[in-house]
């Protein structure tokens, strides 16, 4: 609930600055004024409400997380007009055929590679020791720990990018009477620059860590490990078992985060820095697989716990004929 109503503050606050802003931007607003500043203000954050509204409701069905869902779509949708526009400046030569295929190949070779870092684990070795209960003995089985390589998903580039364009989002306010420590700021964190790519790079390992922290609680699955008897061979239960899997994940970690600034800073400076004309960034890539893995492996669980429903009742129908 608290969430939601974060959300909803910062989705009015944005919305007051883009009022502002389209003020201040030559001769967009017709009749500038507090009418028009209330009216945006209300539009953009009923659009909003609207927009979660119907994020939580395909998230209840357990179709995927509705949020993620939605900008999905929103980028793949520009995937038609991208590959036209591509394949159009192909078509009148402005880039080369072997460009074009070198585009479609890095492609492939970065959803690839996405694919494989999104479906690495690294497991953890949890045994259950035996245990007697009257004639019948229990227990004694093992099972694993997985731990994502990539735990924070998409959030630490989102959070990264929203941070970068904020200088430039607060000069294009008020575009005519900015100050020029503010303007030099917006040219050193342009698109492309050194300092942009250096800075998106630390930010995302930054939030990796971060996010990362707040999702999984080591200290939290050591004790409920503890509580059902399991333990990790040659660790003790309880404290030790809690540091030795923030040991793990720490490392891991790491793996994940360069793994996400790689791929969201090789498509960066390709774009800006040899001119070519895909305009989807890493990040955008890395939510649409993401998002469609998630989905994926969403509707299975779900075909799956329907075929076990519809096998039980079968049995239990076989059983009362005879």
């Amino acid at each position: 609930q608290y969430t939601r109503y974060g959300t909803v503050g910062l989705a009015a606050l944005q919305a007051y600055g883009i009022a502002i802003g389209l003020e201040n931007w030559g001769n967009v607003v017709i009749d500038p004024g507090w009418f028009f500043r209330i009216s945006a203000v209300i539009t953009l954050t009923g659009g909003t409400i609207l927009l979660m509204w119907i994020g939580e409701q395909i998230t209840s069905r357990g179709v995927g997380n509705g949020i993620s869902l939605i900008i999905f779509a929103g980028i793949v949708a520009r995937f038609p007009q991208e590959f036209a526009q591509m394949f159009e400046q192909g078509r009148t030569g402005a880039i080369s055929p072997m460009l074009m295929i070198g585009i479609l190949v890095g492609t492939v070779a970065l959803v690839m590679g996405i694919v494989f870092m999104e479906r690495g684990q690294r497991r953890l070795l949890v045994q259950y020791p035996k245990r007697q209960v009257g004639n019948k003995m229990f227990g004694g089985e093992a099972s694993h720990l997985p731990l994502k390589l990539n735990v924070s998903g998409v959030i630490p580039p989102i959070f990264a990018s929203s941070i970068l364009l904020m200088p430039a989002t607060v000069a294009n306010f008020n575009s005519q009477n900015i100050p020029d420590w503010l303007q030099t700021i917006v040219t050193f964190l342009g698109h492309g620059q050194p300092a942009y790519l250096a800075l998106y790079a630390l930010l995302i390992i930054f939030f990796a860590f971060f996010y990362t922290s707040i999702i999984f609680n080591p200290e939290e699955t050591a004790d409920n490990l503890k509580k059902y008897g399991g333990f990790i061979p040659g660790i003790r239960p309880g404290k030790k078992t809690a540091e030795y899997i923030d040991f793990v994940l720490t490392r891991i970690t790491v793996i994940g985060a360069i793994y996400l600034a790689v791929v969201c800073l090789i498509p960066e400076y390709l774009i800006f820095h040899y001119g070519i004309p895909f305009q989807l960034g890493g990040t955008s890539i890395l939510i649409v697989v993401s998002v469609t893995m998630d989905t994926v492996a969403q509707i299975q669980s779900h075909l799956i716990a329907q075929q076990y429903e519809g096998l039980i009742k079968k049995a239990k129908l076989r059983g009362a004929r005879r």
